[in-house]
């Protein structure tokens, strides 16, 4: 899935993986059965998520809160680099981190070169850019597919999953926003003529539609809300409120919806399937079984001893086989801990710790490539000098906010 031969999709390599997994015996048809009723309302919800931020990107609406950010520093690059990382923290967490890098990271690109910046302060923009889509996608269940994944294999309601992380996501925002600056500061200085980025880049032509945009989300949540209450699967709100809302701009003439549907990345219906079943092989192989031994041993130290242990153990994993298996290995090994924070630690270690390596999570490696086609390669060791700066410190300040508020 990382070097992706003959230009595979993800979800397919995933799908050969299972294939492999099934034919070597190391899962039977029963597991994939399991798996698939694991994984598909969260493959289909977080289908429903990207869809509605496509819509979002279709109407303007991320490029006017880029514009209406980068207008309201007032020519200082500092105060842009607190605007974007607040535009992009607001995004990861209400859209989800793919779409944070997906739609924000071409625009902050086209920002930073319509502005005319010296390379170092366009690279400083884009990687505490880059880091924020992960490490802010925590405070709600559909941030990130891994949380998305995580509640529905433990149950956690869309309320309770936010009570529990709400701390720990502001925590995460603000150690991400204040240690980026701290290492970048000095590429910081140049000044800015924001008068050509007007001319360059569009607001939305509807404000009604902006408007409207705003309350239909409001909707979506006391909707996630009510699929608590009547045990409703989280993709009937998520996917057929993408749906609903799709029609409607399409009805308005202000979107085409073959282009959404062209746009879609149809291939994480499989790939989140493909693998689970992979990873459910490494519990056959009682790999499981020994991360479960390894935190109940921690859990003999106490609490926090057990959500450091359970955070670094899945920033690891994610960091060397990325972060949806590392996800999916960590519920099954927690299954037997009994610990909430412990849960919600190794869901942090999957979102922050990731960072540690390029490969850890997809939303990265779709950020290298995103940019990569647009004639901005950002070096591998560039980014690893900049992500080991940054991540410890903010994965630890973030887990103990799990484990003080959790």
């Amino acid at each position: 899935m990382i070097f992706r031969p003959f230009n595979l999709g993800i979800g397919t390599c995933a799908i050969i993986g299972a294939v492999l997994s099934l034919v070597c015996g190391t899962v039977n048809f029963g597991d994939t059965l399991e798996a698939f009723s694991i994984v598909w309302d969260a493959s289909l919800a977080f289908l429903g998520i990207i869809i509605f931020s496509l819509v979002l990107d279709e109407i303007g609406f991320f490029e006017h809160a880029a514009l209406r950010a980068a207008l309201a520093c007032g020519g200082d690059l500092k105060k842009l680099f607190f605007a974007l990382m607040a535009l992009c923290g607001v995004v990861s967490a209400l859209f989800a981190n793919d779409a944070a890098v997906l739609i924000l990271a071409p625009i902050i690109l086209a920002q930073t070169r319509a502005l005319n910046l010296p390379p170092r302060s366009a690279l400083a923009l884009l990687l505490a850019t880059g880091f924020m889509s992960d490490s802010a996608s925590l405070p709600f269940v559909f941030s990130n597919l891994t949380n998305i994944i995580s509640a529905g294999f433990f149950g956690i309601s869309f309320w309770g999953y936010f009570s529990s992380m709400w701390a720990a996501f502001l925590l995460s925002f603000v150690a991400s926003t204040l240690i980026s600056y701290i290492i970048l500061r000095k590429d910081l200085s140049a000044k800015l003529d924001i008068s050509v980025l007007r001319s360059e880049f569009k607001v939305v032509a509807n404000k009604q539609l902006f408007i409207f945009t705003w309350i239909f989300f409001a909707l979506l949540l006391v909707g996630y809300g009510l699929g608590d209450v009547y045990a409703l699967p989280f993709c009937v709100f998520a996917l057929g409120g993408a749906v609903v809302f799709m029609g409607i701009c399409a009805r308005l003439g202000a979107i085409r919806a073959r282009v959404i549907f062209t746009r879609t990345p149809w291939q994480i219906l499989w790939f989140s399937l493909g693998l689970y079943i992979v990873v459910w092989g490494l519990k056959n192989a009682q790999y499981s079984e020994l991360l479960s031994s390894f935190l109940l041993l921690a859990k003999e130290s106490g609490e926090l001893a057990l959500v450091l242990a359970s955070g670094l153990a899945s920033s690891v994993l994610s960091s060397l086989m990325n972060n949806l298996p590392a996800m999916i290995l960590m519920d099954i090994s927690l299954e037997s801990v009994g610990s909430n924070k412990a849960i919600y630690a190794a869901i942090i270690g999957c979102n922050v710790g990731v960072k540690f390596t390029h490969f850890g999570s997809l939303a990265t490696l779709l950020w290298l490539y995103l940019l990569k086609s647009k004639n901005c390669e950002i070096s591998i060791k560039t980014y690893l000098i900049f992500s080991f700066k940054i991540t410890l410190p903010v994965l630890f300040i973030t887990l103990f906010g799990v484990y003080l508020w959790a």
